[in-house]
């Protein structure tokens, strides 16, 4: 049983320990507002340049098409760009981009598919360099302060695409934790490369009668205009992979410190009531001896 000394101690550090909670927990909320809304100005920004692209793809007959919009042909070697954040004290949040990483990585073999790790943020670097550091071919760390300016994320986009230039890869596939609400963040696999079609872009069952829809004339070529907003595509969904993931990274702190701070006070109470209990103890010890003194004299 612990003395009354080491009792007050401890009460008084986990006091600590709560300032410290409550003042990391009002900061990530004021980081949180601004992260959310550069997330969400980013996405139909975003949106418009899937679709322009998905636009220009379907005027290009596949054996003209360049390599990011259709692939090499091969799915032998997979790159995975893992998004996570340079700090942890956030919950779950960098564990379960690992996590999926990894029964990623477990599936891939399985199929007999070399798999290589770009990893963008210190804490996904450090947690799969222990068990799968000879996959990693890069890393990065992201700039310190509020903002994430688009030239990260260029830079990023440009290894990857010098990677996939040399025959590094043959498809990529980003993992980061997408912001859906302070409370909960999403974690996502997105392909990048190449270019994943969406849903809308399957063929379709002729109909009776065509379709009349605007006719579009593109100065310079389709192809020309494919190989300039290609890179430039990859990049921006990087981007708004950064962007997510930062909003989501202040979130889960957020609601991280409001735990511990929660934690902290239930600790408190228990260890008070443990004091008073032993003090009140001691106390009746006492006023016993003295008692039983005074009676035999």
């Amino acid at each position: 049983m612990s003395s009354l000394k080491e009792l007050r101690t401890r009460i008084s550090s986990v006091r600590s320990t709560r300032k410290i909670t409550q003042a990391m927990k009002m900061v990530a909320a004021s980081k949180l507002r601004r992260a959310q809304e550069r997330a969400e100005r980013a996405r139909p920004y975003a949106a418009g340049m899937e679709a322009m692209v998905a636009r220009l793809a379907g005027t290009v007959a596949p054996e003209d098409a360049p390599p990011l919009l259709v692939g090499t042909g091969s799915q032998k070697v997979s790159l995975l760009l893992v998004i996570t954040a340079d700090r942890g004290l956030c919950g779950a949040f960098n564990t379960g981009v690992v996590r999926a990483v990894r029964r990623k990585l477990a599936a891939l073999a399985e199929d007999s598919v070399e798999a290589k790790i770009y990893c963008v943020g210190r804490k996904g670097y450090d947690m799969l360099r222990r068990t799968h550091g000879g996959r990693i071919v890069g890393s990065r760390l992201l700039p310190p302060g509020r903002d994430l300016p688009f030239t990260e994320a260029a830079a990023v986009a440009e290894e990857i695409l010098g990677l996939f230039a040399d025959g590094g890869f043959d498809l990529c596939t980003m993992h980061y934790n997408r912001f859906r609400s302070a409370m909960s963040q999403v974690v996502t696999e997105s392909r990048i490369v190449p270019r994943a079609a969406p849903e809308s872009e399957a063929p379709k069952a002729p109909t009776a009668a065509p379709v009349v829809g605007a006719m579009h004339e593109f100065e310079p070529g389709e192809d020309e205009l494919l190989a300039e907003l290609l890179p430039r595509n990859l990049a921006v969904q990087i981007h708004g992979a950064f962007l997510e993931s930062a909003a989501g990274e202040h979130g889960a702190r957020m609601t991280a410190m409001e735990n511990a701070t929660r934690n902290a006070g239930d600790m408190i109470g228990r260890l008070e009531l443990s004091y008073n209990r032993q003090r009140q103890a001691a106390i009746t010890k006492e006023l016993i001896e003295i008692i039983s003194g005074s009676e035999a004299l």
